[in-house]
């Protein structure tokens, strides 16, 4: 039922008796004239004359009975507002009173509001900002922890919770309006006139000074401003205007104080600060001022973060900066009543009288302890900071939870949202107030004693704020107050000079009370608890978790859950992230007890790990308290599925990362290969693996790469192809042979290929970074072994060179043929070079093995990325690669060696990149669910020097990887089609003479 319908109501029988009491009044004396009437009608009266005259009866009869029930309700409100104010009186003299009034009603009749606010419903209108964004997941998470049930919605014509049903749309307490929903919930808000427990993030008073293009330079120019000369540089009417430091004009110097300052006190104080303001009411005015600033100073390039007593301490010692902190809470007081003054007749003024805003003052600081007002921002804004990403963000959500904290205490989520009964009850007390019958005898409207209610607590947890307004005026201000306390509001009702009052004397009173509890007890209760002065991580859990770009996590972050997943499109190839820890002396580190406190991480495709520990370092040895972990799933590129009309295109490189700047990016048409033409096609095997190439793709449009189906991506040599061996003649042609691989970990995938390719299934796997050797392989008839190489993690004096690294896995390999039936491949990322090429010439020829077939493996996609931990190339050295690369083809060719380019064929599709830090691995081991195939006779592993060595590389496989390899009926997979590619150019040149006819796929 409708609130209208429940006072209809109530109302209704009094109203019948009023009207039956005064219609029989008024029919008896009506009835005596009208008798008189009767008699005279024979005589004198017409029919018009006699209606004419009952008529004017009832009338006079009514307007008399109406100006006596005014005149009684006068003299009621007269003495009801004498009561008031002699009531006020005694509680100016006695504040402790009216502190005993405000809590005893708030736990007594008005508890009401309390209960409706912990169990009442959040609304977040996120209007430009995205679900991911951290601000919005704070106020979500916030508001959660402190008992309320959080909606989300872009604007308020598309949420659920405030459109217009069977309640009124009137079930809601909060209502969060981000950047881009400000119009829609100003037509909210003067549509629907919000309860007075309906709190909202901006004051419809400030919308038309603060909110426009306009700004605040209609102050220059107003009216009702004419005479007073206000702190405001002209720059700050457009907010696209930065403001210009050092410079003057002619309302800052007539601002300006001449109080004499010290040349070094002028100099430190050039300087631009951000000051943050919480205004908690408009009408009447109550704000508040964070204690955190953002000070650029002059000639500085970026700001930082300070408290405004440290800041002004530090440059002007402890007597002036008392006065410029005055000054500055002057400067921003006189702004917020001139918005008032020039919006004080606006109809939206009183329409919210919970409304909040949040405000960012840009001052100006120079040769003065005055500042002017170069930009004014509603909403909190942290710019110039070093890094904006991070440390503007957690500078901006740490005062967003302290605005919350003190605005929405935290209460019970377990009580019962009231009942209509309940709600009838709580209006039948409301009007009970208003005729000055409840306990408090304060004779306030339940709106302005709520309001009273709330400003009381505010003051009583200010937490890092400190009461901005109402406050003392300074003794020797010589501006005029430019608008006084009785005319903050448009309505001239009995009872707001006196909240006016109160709001006062409640300000005056906490004052001085914190002022007297900071003499007595200066320590802080942080340095007085003993396991703080330690700096023993207490609360070892994170309080947020900031990812750029932002991620959605899987769980919402909650400090007690331990895991999340989240998931990122295929164009995110790095994340970067920082942990917050909640406690300060807890320490974050990532991946290992030495990993940093943030750090930038590839995101290969498919799943990726990262730990993160949070560790109290307190003792000589630190300890692990708590591991977090974050599974991230990056998403392949997007495909659509080949259709019948399609074109074929082609591509060299991506356009994210030109290698070659005298070659084309992207995809381009290749002209007459349409799907009702056949290709024609190559006409000779290649003779070499370094044939020029590129990748080709069906697409509904090369202009693009979202149409294409690129399940068909293929490398098509130019002018030739690499023949394709099916298994029985890769077996035929492994027969005999010993295949020895050395090199890093790009190396070993390829190994893994060929031994899941000859083997049909790949029943053994190991990270191996030592010596590693693979026995009975295609039925007992082909060997594998393979040798790390360089071993980065030693310290470089321990590392073997690669002249020994070479020989070793020689002499472990023996017996070996001098003949083509022994194949060595070499070759990394980015670590071989020329020097390597004539070191194996020289083994080579010392150990009698000159006549076996070397496969060089050239350089590869990698390190690119700016990833932390490990070095990054920039473009030109990525750039620069390629000359590198095409000096080691020719020197391997010259030497007589077999060459694999695998730096073109991976420079195209960097962005297909699998785990690992250094974004180089295209291929993956992983475990199947079950066996491919019958497992044939058990390969027999011979490890040669021990386990890895590399902790980090460990880390980086899936955790399913580390079991156990000698479980029976075990298979693995290996995954990746750029690897796949390269191998099968590999196997075809290992196998020129038992090659067929086909084209890699």
């Amino acid at each position: 039922m409708r609130r209208d319908d429940v006072g209809t109501k109530r109302t209704f029988p009094m109203v019948c008796v009023c009207v039956l009491t005064l219609a029989r009044n008024v029919c008896a004396e009506v009835g005596m004239i009208f008798r008189g009437i009767w008699a005279l009608r024979r005589r004198y009266c017409t029919g018009p004359l006699l209606l004419l005259g009952i008529a004017f009866g009832l009338f006079y009869h009514t307007v008399t009975i109406d100006r006596d029930r005014t005149e009684f309700k006068s003299i009621h409100r007269d003495q009801r507002n004498k009561s008031a104010v002699f009531d006020y009186k005694l509680l100016f003299k006695n504040p402790e009173r009216l502190i005993s009034l405000l809590e005893a009603s708030q736990t007594d009749s008005f508890v009401y509001h309390s209960k409706r606010s912990c169990v009442g419903k959040a609304i977040i209108l996120t209007g430009q900002h995205a679900p991911t964004d951290t601000e919005v997941q704070l106020y979500q998470r916030v508001l959660q922890q402190q008992g309320y049930r959080v909606d989300q919605a872009r604007y308020a014509e598309t949420s659920a919770s405030l459109r217009q049903d069977r309640r009124d749309g009137r079930d809601w307490s909060i209502l969060i309006c981000l950047k881009g929903s400000e119009k829609s919930c100003l037509r909210k808000i003067n549509f629907a006139h919000p309860q007075h427990h309906q709190m909202v993030n901006i004051i419809p008073a400030f919308a038309g000074v603060f909110l426009d293009m306009g700004g605040v330079c209609r102050f220059l120019t107003d009216s009702q401003l004419s005479g007073v000369t206000l702190p405001i540089r002209p720059s700050a009417c457009a907010s696209s205007t930065s403001p210009q430091e050092g410079t003057t004009n002619v309302a800052e110097d007539k601002w300006r104080r001449p109080i004499t300052l010290s040349h070094s006190d002028t100099q430190s104080m050039n300087a631009t600060i951000n000051v943050y303001v919480l205004v908690t009411s408009a009408t009447p005015l109550t704000a508040f001022v964070h204690r955190t600033a953002l000070v650029k100073p002059h000639l500085d390039k970026t700001s930082y973060t300070t408290e405004l007593q440290v800041f002004f301490r530090e440059r002007l010692g402890p007597v002036l900066s008392h006065k410029a902190i005055e000054h500055m809470n002057h400067v921003i007081i006189d702004i917020l009543k001139a918005a008032l003054l020039t919006t004080k007749d606006s109809s939206s003024s009183s329409r919210c009288q919970l409304c909040f805003q949040l405000m960012t003052f840009s001052l100006h600081y120079n040769y003065s302890l005055d500042p002017v007002v170069v930009k004014l921002q509603t909403d909190l804004h942290f710019d110039g900071m070093k890094d904006p990403h991070f440390d503007g963000q957690i500078a901006k959500e740490y005062m967003l939870e302290d605005v919350l904290k003190l605005l929405f205490p935290a209460c019970s989520s377990d009580a019962e949202e009231p009942s209509l009964q309940f709600r009838t009850k709580e209006e039948n007390q409301n009007q009970k107030y208003g005729d000055c019958e409840g306990p408090n005898g304060l004779c306030l409207p339940p709106d302005e004693m709520h309001l009273l209610q709330q400003f009381n607590q505010h003051l009583k947890r200010p937490g890092p704020f400190q009461l901005l307004y109402p406050t003392c005026p300074l003794p020797d201000d010589p501006q005029p107050d430019l608008i006084q306390t009785e005319s903050l509001s448009a309505q001239d009702y009995g009872w707001r000079p006196a909240l006016m009052a109160l709001l006062q004397e409640l300000s005056l009173y906490y004052t001085r009370k914190h002022q007297t509890e900071s003499l007595d007890d200066p320590k802080s209760l942080e340095a007085s608890d003993p396991l703080s002065r330690k700096g023993r991580c207490v609360d070892p859990h994170l309080r947020q978790l900031y990812t750029d770009p932002p991620m959605v996590l899987m769980p919402a972050f909650n400090a007690r859950e331990k895991e999340y997943r989240a998931e990122v499109p295929f164009d995110v190839i790095t994340i970067r992230i920082r942990p917050e820890a909640v406690s300060p002396h807890c320490h974050i580190h990532l991946d290992e007890h030495r990993g940093p406190r943030m750090a930038n991480y590839p995101v290969g495709l498919g799943n990726s790990r990262i730990n993160i520990l949070v560790m109290d370092e307190s003792e000589a040895e630190p300890i692990v308290m708590t591991i977090y972990t974050l599974y991230i799933y990056r998403e392949s590129r997007p495909s659509l599925p080949m259709f019948e009309e399609y074109v074929m295109c082609s591509f060299m490189q991506d356009c994210g990362l030109v290698v070659r700047p005298d070659q084309p990016c992207g995809l381009e048409l290749i002209p007459g290969t349409r799907s009702s033409e056949e290709a024609q096609a190559s006409p000779r095997p290649c003779l070499s693996g370094d044939e020029p190439g590129r990748w080709v793709v069906p697409c509904l449009s090369c202009s693009d790469n979202r149409t294409c189906d690129w399940r068909e991506v293929a490398w098509q040599p130019d002018s030739c192809y690499h023949p394709l061996l099916d298994q029985p003649q890769l077996q035929t042609c492994m027969m005999g042979r010993k295949v020895l691989f050395i090199g890093d970990s790009t190396n070993r995938g390829m190994m893994f290929y060929l031994m899941e390719r000859v083997n049909t299934t790949l029943e053994d796997w190991d990270k191996a970074h030592d010596t590693i050797i693979y026995h009975n392989l295609n039925q007992g008839r082909t060997i594998a072994s393979y040798s790390y190489y360089p071993q980065f993690w030693l310290p470089k004096a321990q590392r073997p060179t690669f002249q020994r690294a070479l020989q070793q896995l020689l002499e472990r390999s023996r017996p070996l043929e001098n003949s083509p039936q022994t194949v060595l491949v070499t070759g990394g990322v980015q670590w071989l070079n020329l020097n390597h090429l004539r070191t194996i010439k020289q083994v080579l020829g010392r150990e009698g093995l000159e006549k076996i077939r070397v496969v060089v493996k050239s350089l590869g996609m990698g390190f690119h990325l700016p990833v932390d931990g490990i070095r990054s190339l920039p473009l030109n050295g990525v750039q620069e690669l390629y000359n590198v690369n095409k000096n080691i083809l020719e020197s391997a060719k010259h030497l007589g060696y077999e060459v694999i380019d695998t730096l073109s064929i991976t420079m195209g599709r960097y962005r297909e990149f699998l785990q690992g830090r250094c974004a180089c691995h295209f291929h993956e081991v992983y475990k199947l669910p079950f066996p491919t195939a019958s497992s044939q006779s058990k390969l027999k592993i011979l490890s040669v020097g021990g386990e890895s060595r590399n902790p980090a590389s460990e880390q980086t496989g899936p955790q399913e990887h580390e079991e156990p390899p000698s479980q029976p009926d075990v298979s693995y997979h290996v995954k990746g089609p750029v690897n796949a590619v390269y191998s099968e150019i590999l196997l075809s040149r290992i196998c020129v003479n038992h090659a067929v006819k086909g084209t890699i796929h």
